[in-house]
């Protein structure tokens, strides 16, 4: 199914890179783009919907929002993390309310007390005499757990997860990122289209003049881009040879990820929703929550070698740059909705915008997504 979008305005998304446009206005403005997103790009994709250890803290099930599909994350204490459709297989009242969780062994349905054990199971339908329960279990749907977050295909069937991945999993082996633990993290919401802030994340042709802190650790026409297989797109850049991480003056009292490259960041965003931003002491996230067309909700994460609790360096220093970048996208988001915006070119050192760009245009066209590099 096609998105509700102009196709030739779209096409011209897909052009040779040097010849192509971006996206049409209407892709980060109209509700009715984002309403076929939400089912399309993420319900029916792989969504990260957080770290598996803190949705299951404290619970034995949780209800969270994958798209636009309501989903219950159970945690059986002798099993994996399992994903069903929050619909009550009596007559589809939610079993948990989105963001509720609780203790219980049973999912209990509120509305006429059907009760579904933790593998999905029917377990008891009040008054409804010999009922074949086996009929009448709770819609399971593929779940993943990678590198210690949680990511759930809710919609229709996507292709296996480890091709959804691709060969990233081999990028970010070496950071042992299950093993970090959190550090810090930071809330923001950011009046921009979700596109626009990953459109941001994918390139530094900005950094010169609004990233001056960042420019006096990395230069911002250094290292590469890859087109490599997977559902996400990413590069790196080099540290200055003075700096040994990303700080304010380049260095910090953090420590070094064992196997993590010294000399490089990693920048890569896992489709739809996961940013990774790998250093060689801490790695940051951002996992982004499309709220509004104009709207987006940004979890920020900052993991660091298990002990480690000195964060401010990278915290402050990125707590900067990202206030720096939202600033940025919500101009741009403002420019989206003039009626004078005709869409513009990329330049040539935003080869990975355009990589995220031919891969949202292929999925709004009809053609899935684009998994072979």
């Amino acid at each position: 199914m096609e998105a509700p979008l102009d196709r030739v305005a779209v096409e011209a998304a897909l052009r040779p890179f040097g010849s192509s446009r971006m996206l049409p206005a209407q892709a980060y403005t109209d509700p009715a783009v984002l309403a076929w997103e939400r089912r399309h790009l993420f319900a029916d994709a792989w969504t990260c919907v957080g770290r598996v250890g803190e949705l299951s803290d404290g619970c034995t099930q949780r209800a969270v929002t994958v798209g636009d599909v309501g989903v219950l994350l159970t945690f059986p204490a002798d099993a994996a993390v399992r994903a069903f459709a929050n619909v009550c297989r009596h007559r589809a009242h939610e079993l948990l309310p989105d963001g509720g969780s609780n203790g219980r062994p049973a999912a209990v349905c509120p509305y006429h007390g059907w009760a579904f054990r933790l593998d999905g199971a029917l377990a008891t339908a009040p008054g409804m005499g010999a009922l074949d329960a086996s009929e009448f279990g709770l819609i399971e749907l593929p779940a993943a757990v990678w590198e210690g977050w949680l990511f759930v295909n809710a919609g229709a069937p996507a292709a296996p997860f480890a091709e959804h991945l691709g060969a990233l999993d081999g990028l970010l082996a070496p950071y042992r990122m299950g093993s970090l633990e959190l550090g810090a993290r930071h809330e923001y919401r950011v009046a921009a289209n979700w596109k626009v802030m990953i459109d941001n994340y994918h390139e530094c042709y900005h950094c010169p003049l609004i990233h001056p802190e960042l420019c006096k650790v990395s230069p911002p026409t250094s290292g590469d881009n890859w087109s490599l297989p997977g559902a996400w797109v990413g590069g790196s850049m080099d540290l200055r040879p003075h700096a040994s991480t990303m700080s304010f003056d380049g260095n910090g009292p953090g420590v070094y990820i064992p196997d993590a490259p010294r000399r490089t960041v990693l920048y890569v965003g896992l489709f739809p929703n996961l940013l990774v931003s790998a250093h060689p002491d801490y790695v940051m996230t951002h996992r982004l929550t499309p709220l509004e067309p104009g709207l987006t909700s940004i979890e920020c994460s900052w993991f660091f070698p298990a002990g480690f609790s000195e964060t401010a360096y990278a915290v402050d220093f990125w707590d900067l740059t990202n206030r720096q970048d939202w600033a940025a996208c919500e101009s741009v988001q403002r420019g989206l909705s003039s009626p004078h915006f005709v869409p513009g070119p990329l330049a040539p050192n935003e080869d990975a915008v355009y990589q995220w760009t031919t891969l949202v245009a292929e999925a709004y066209l009809g053609r899935g997504l684009r998994l072979d590099s």
